[in-house]
């Protein structure tokens, strides 16, 4: 049977209208989704703008990482953020990305007071961030110092003449690739990677005596390479007090003000969707709905990347990378 006007007409505004409502039933189950979110991760950025403490967490191998130094840019720029407490636990990393992080740090400690909490360990690189704080505090048996720069090589030549192999080699000048794995390292090619290592040094003992206001001469003598616990740091005026994040927020309210109200807010770097936290916010809902072996998966695939360390290295015990 033919439809007449009237009928097309009619079908056609219910089409609208159905579009309509779906369209507004989409709208509302993602907002739905981003407030339960927010509900049940009170750190993300859906959370209201408050005045808070912001409380950053340097982990692991230090790398340059331009997330982390955009994120840290933001805490400097962010009104609501009154202070920043560094959580660091970390041997230290690349030289490129210590220095990276540590002008990052100081960045955001040009507009608001900086603490730094080591925990188990800060040392090589993870000391240079805690320094770039205004004020140290550490767990009497946490480990830090570390003070130098490190690059090493394998020399396997020896091994492929033992079993018959050799390397041919072209290169443009005599320090060309440089030191070479396959052959015994020329006293030249020692000295041009000790050249390299110590301007490194220099750098790295010079922000040590700048930040923690040493005699140069002092600064070098401490920075030998050598380990500290908290309590021997402290004597050697590498720390400023005893203690955890306690004594931290003590020290931002005694010497900036900053009321201990302040909730403390978790500030991590942007994972994909604009700040939300995808993994988080997918991982928490996840867990919500009962299903924990999801969100155990989605966590674990958002902790698994990978560390280049290729070239200079201000680390504490290298060799566990091999582990």
């Amino acid at each position: 049977m033919p439809l007449d006007a009237d009928q097309i007409v009619d079908r056609r505004r219910l089409r609208r209208k159905l579009s309509f409502w779906r369209v507004a039933a989409f709208l509302l189950a993602a907002i739905a989704i981003l407030g339960a979110a927010a509900a049940l991760m009170p750190e993300s950025p859906f959370a209201p703008r408050q005045a808070h403490v912001a409380r950053v967490a340097l982990t692991g191998i230090i790398v340059e990482d331009r997330d982390r130094q955009e994120m840290l840019d933001k805490i400097a720029k962010t009104r609501s953020a009154k202070a920043l407490i560094l959580m660091i636990d970390s041997p230290g990393g690349t030289t490129a990305g210590s220095e990276a992080l540590f002008e990052a740090i100081r960045r955001v400690a040009e507009k608001k007071p900086v603490v730094a909490q080591i925990g188990t360990v800060a040392a090589s690189g993870g000391y240079a961030a805690a320094i770039a704080a205004d004020h140290i505090v550490a767990r009497r048996t946490s480990i830090t110092g570390s003070i130098g720069v490190l690059f090493q090589w394998a020399d396997v030549s020896k091994l492929l003449g033992d079993i018959g192999v050799s390397v041919d080699t072209v290169k443009s000048g005599a320090l060309k690739a440089e030191p070479n794995p396959f052959e015994p390292t020329s006293d030249e090619a020692k000295a041009a990677v000790r050249s390299l290592v110590m301007d490194s040094y220099d750098w790295f003992v010079g922000i040590v005596a700048d930040r923690r206001n040493l005699d140069p001469a002092e600064a070098r003598r401490i920075s030998d390479g050598r380990i500290y616990s908290g309590g021997q740091a402290l004597k050697l005026n590498l720390i400023d007090a005893i203690g955890g994040e306690e004594a931290a927020r003590d020290w931002l309210a005694s010497e900036h003000n900053v009321s201990r109200g302040l909730k403390i807010r978790n500030w991590t770097t942007d994972d994909g969707l604009g700040g939300v936290g995808f993994a988080d916010t997918a991982s928490a809902l996840a867990r919500a709905a009962g299903w924990d072996t999801l969100a155990t998966l989605i966590d674990r695939g958002a902790r698994a990347s990978g560390a280049s360390l290729d070239g200079l290295v201000s680390l504490w015990q290298p060799q566990d990378l091999e582990k």
